[in-house]
């Protein structure tokens, strides 16, 4: 039928992969939530645009975590004979061969024409193919620059129905994304470039366990390994143990669940598609965020040292979970110990707990109170009343700021602005609680969100102090 997938059987060097033909018929156009996070390129990326993350002064956020990563990169980094990176917020690889490129993820669209200038000076050869390591907008952003009419797009073919998702979700997904990474992106989305990216980046070439193929006389097996997306994937070159993992691997506790909302991403996925990685043996780790990591021992140390501290904070979820804890104790109370703590300067231990528990068991805590459609925050106004108003409740906010506990002092400002949103005074200490705590992020997404608040009170009170 017209419009639908034809499943029609394709072979490379004898071994059986699914064309999409005329997928674009049936698809067009999914706009991914992360490719509309940047038609700008990376260059711009900076403060007075409103990028200035306080974690990124921390020193204690790895660099390849923040956008504006390889930025000053002036020529492509050499991994060995074949393999070649550009580096990004989302790096890009080219394997070269003498039938033609394989790149293997292309990076946001604002990065992908530097990153295939640099490629390009290396080799200009044909791109055979381009593998996509999930369908995030940092790894499909430049797939319509390198594509050519012969190029073979591998993906998952969970990646189908994941651009769905991102298409169905696209309204919420730029005001999240806009929050999480500062900008504003509503006016991208209606762009020529970001629609011929949503149309053009469509995979042609779907697998469902693996897919192998030989061009040029190198090999690529191509892996499903599910864990941050449900179309995640490894590609692996056996001839030199190399494993491109895409954001299966990065220097933070991952992202199980990230604050701009996500479908659950299941903690079990993660340890499965390590497990399968490391039973490879690889000598050359290629993840899409980072520098690679050479060496079959610290890529095992790095790489169990990260799987077991997903496998601890799960089972602790599942314990407490099993105990009958509530979400918000075990979210304080799980930590990583000190052999297994790989940092969070990306994904957050506490996020990853609540992530894993509602994943599990959905959104009811058993508390008969919250089956009915009523805000916790509409009875706040009664309750700030009974207090003596907002001043009384910002006297004490002001108590717990003083003995550092910034969040239960946000939580009663919260209560004051619900009773008196326009009161400059309550609008005031909101604001200066939220820049304490920003200023001491050191979690990207947490100072992301943290500016985000800033902003969105420091208009508030602008307005407030306008109208006195």
């Amino acid at each position: 039928m017209k419009g639908q997938i034809n499943r029609q059987l394709i072979t490379i060097k004898g071994l059986s992969m699914i064309n999409l033909k005329n997928s674009t018929r049936r698809f067009m156009p999914p706009i991914l939530s992360l490719t509309i996070l940047l038609s700008l390129s990376a260059t711009t990326l900076n403060a007075d645009e409103g990028y200035n993350p306080e974690a990124l002064k921390s020193g204690r956020v790895d660099p390849s975590m923040h956008l504006q990563q390889g930025s000053t990169q002036a020529q492509a980094q050499k991994i060995n004979e074949v393999i070649y990176k550009a580096t990004g917020f989302g790096n890009t690889f080219m394997v070269v061969t003498d039938e033609g490129n394989v790149i293997i993820d292309t990076s946001l669209p604002g990065m992908a024409p530097k990153h295939k200038s640099l490629l390009n000076a290396v080799d200009d050869g044909p791109v055979h193919s381009i593998i996509i390591t999930h369908g995030h907008g940092d790894h499909t952003g430049g797939v319509a620059l390198w594509r050519e009419p012969q190029t073979k797009v591998i993906a998952q073919e969970n990646m189908v129905e994941f651009l769905r998702y991102q298409k169905r979700l696209k309204g919420l997904f730029i005001q999240r994304n806009s929050a999480q990474f500062g900008f504003d992106l509503t006016s991208l989305t209606s762009s020529s470039a970001s629609e011929s990216a949503g149309v053009n980046m469509l995979p042609n070439t779907l697998f469902d366990k693996s897919l192998n193929f030989t061009l040029g006389n190198e090999k690529f097996e191509v892996l499903h390994t599910p864990a941050e997306t449900y179309d995640a994937l490894t590609v692996w070159m056996p001839e030199y143990k190399a494993a491109f993992v895409g954001d299966l691997f990065y220097r933070s506790f991952p992202n199980i669940y990230t604050l701009r909302g996500t479908k659950p991403r299941w903690a079990l996925d993660y340890i499965a598609s390590i497990d399968r990685v490391l039973a490879l043996g690889p000598e050359i780790l290629l993840p899409s965020h980072g520098e690679p990591i050479l060496g079959n021992e610290n890529i095992t140390a790095e790489m169990t040292r990260y799987r077991d501290a997903i496998q601890y904070v799960h089972d602790k979820t599942v314990v407490g979970m099993n105990e009958g804890r509530d979400v918000y104790s075990l979210m304080r109370e799980i930590k990583l110990p000190a052999a297994l703590d790989v940092g969070e300067a990306y994904g957050w231990v506490s996020w990853s707990v609540r992530g894993i528990y509602e994943g599990y068991m959905g959104w009811f805590d058993g508390d008969p109170v919250n089956m009915y459609a009523e805000s916790p925050r509409s009875i706040y106004p009664d309750l700030v009343s009974l207090a003596g108003g907002a001043k009384q409740v910002i006297s004490l906010a002001e108590q717990h700021l003083s003995e550092g506990d910034s969040v239960k002092a946000l939580l009663l400002i919260e209560a004051a602005m619900a009773a008196e949103p326009n009161n400059p005074a309550v609008l005031a200490k909101r604001l200066e609680i939220l820049t304490a705590l920003r200023q001491a992020s050191a979690n990207l997404n947490e100072s992301g969100w943290l500016n985000h608040g800033i902003k969105q009170t420091e208009q508030k009170l602008k307005k407030s102090q306008k109208v006195l």
